[in-house]
């Protein structure tokens, strides 16, 4: 329950009323968890395979492949079919993926081409999955809740990061088919309660798909300067900053902390992450959200390169932390930012368009983080991104001035801004 004299319910336990932000809640706890399982498993064993930092790369390119390649249908179906049923199918082709691996890397000589072209297919259900489950938090609690449930939901993503790398990496331990077991049961228990939610509010699209309707969700991304802003600053953030692809390397070559010390460094970041966000369940973001925003991609970047630069476990994990506190932040403001300032008809393609500049960012990191190591080295890519990372915030505050000057986040203001 929201603490007493709460009247905003920006605080406390106030989502937590709603018998269906639990469900959601539960689902993305559920769905992070998995993904993260998955994602763990699918670069050890690629590294295992292979040795190459350059096939980790393209792991992330061909799991983003799908999210740029059908965003635009994935948007507009969440905006023109129950939500809570596009998640169920949408888990449903992740758990067929998630098998698929189990299989491949059963056989003695596993094919990392066919690997590919299941990694391919969970990009699919991953693109489905992602507007349909970030337009539905409006719908499952009123508006007075929904930045606390903002706060929970954001938390909640980070528990999963934790608890999926750590699960991951002790069930390696027993061998990678068992981590894509645990994937496809996530997932297919997944599909039930996905299908157990209720959303109330949702404004279905109707009339005849088109051109114009397709592409309504990015004509009012760059009509408003201020999520544009907010959007492109995550991009390049987090493509410069992310050292994901490369925690393999720095698990088995750098540090040589082995399979359990590999789920901790991925853990790290989303303990900071988790902590920041319960703080933020208990004391919102009211006030300079614009500068605030542009300081945490600063202290983002300064921890990434810190951690590229780490000798040992016991700099690494620190320094992790501190960028996962500082990109939960980050991502606070944005989500809250996004999801006030788009009407719910549109909230689909909207959160569609979001989701490949946030996937993009992971992705494309990936690659980048690859590419680069393999050309310069592990160290200097991942202390280069950082470097780069750290300078986006005050240029990101010079190109947009608006972004820069966002005072309180409400709804009103944000949807005035151009």
């Amino acid at each position: 329950m929201a603490s007493e004299g709460d009247s905003t319910g920006t605080t406390g336990w106030a989502a937590f009323r709603h018998r269906d932000f639990c469900l959601l809640f539960s689902v993305r706890i559920l769905n992070g968890v998995a993904t993260n399982i998955f994602q763990i498993a699918v670069g050890w064993e690629m590294w295992r395979i292979t040795h190459e930092e350059l096939i980790l790369g393209l792991v992330g390119i061909v799991s983003f492949a799908p999210n740029l390649l059908l965003f635009l249908v994935a948007g507009t179906i969440a905006d023109r079919f129950p939500r809570e049923r596009v998640l169920a199918v949408s888990f449903g082709v992740q758990a067929v993926a998630a098998l698929g691996l189990l299989l491949i890397d059963a056989q003695p000589e596993p094919s990392v081409t066919l690997a590919f072209v299941v990694i391919f297919l969970n990009g699919i259900g991953r693109t489905f999955a992602q507007p349909a489950t970030q337009a539905l938090l409006p719908n499952v609690v009123p508006k007075e809740h929904f930045p606390n449930a903002v706060a929970w939901a954001s938390s909640g993503q980070q528990i999963s990061v934790i608890m999926g790398p750590l699960i991951g990496g002790f069930l390696l331990l027993l061998g990678a088919t068992v981590d894509f077991g645990a994937t496809a049961a996530a997932f297919t228990l997944n599909i039930v309660l996905a299908l157990s939610i209720r959303p109330i509010g949702q404004l279905v699209s109707k009339g005849p798909v088109t051109l114009d309707s397709l592409f309504a969700g990015l004509r009012y991304i760059f009509s408003n300067q201020i999520i544009l802003g907010a959007m492109s600053l995550d991009l390049f953030a987090f493509m410069f900053g992310s050292a994901n692809a490369l925690m393999p390397v720095f698990a088995t070559d750098i540090l040589n902390i082995g399979e359990v010390g590999l789920g901790m460094l991925r853990a790290s970041i989303a303990v900071g992450a988790t902590l920041c966000g319960l703080v933020l369940t208990r004391v919102p973001i009211k006030r300079h959200a614009g500068v605030t925003l542009l300081i945490t991609v600063a202290v983002y970047g300064t921890a990434m390169s810190a951690f590229g630069a780490a000798p040992n476990i016991y700099f690494a994990l620190p320094a992790l932390f501190v960028a996962g506190a500082a990109d939960l932040v980050s991502v606070f403001i944005r989500q809250t930012l996004v999801q006030l300032a788009t009407p719910d008809e549109m909230r689909g393609r909207v959160t569609s368009v979001h989701g490949v500049f946030t996937n993009a960012s992971g992705q494309l990191g990936d690659f980048r983080a690859g590419s680069v190591a393999a050309a310069l080295g592990v160290i200097p890519a991942v202390m280069l991104g950082g470097m780069m990372t750290l300078a986006l915030a005050p240029l990101w505050g010079k190109f947009f001035p608006k972004l820069r000057h966002i005072d309180a986040l409400e709804i009103e203001s944000l949807r005035r801004g151009t």
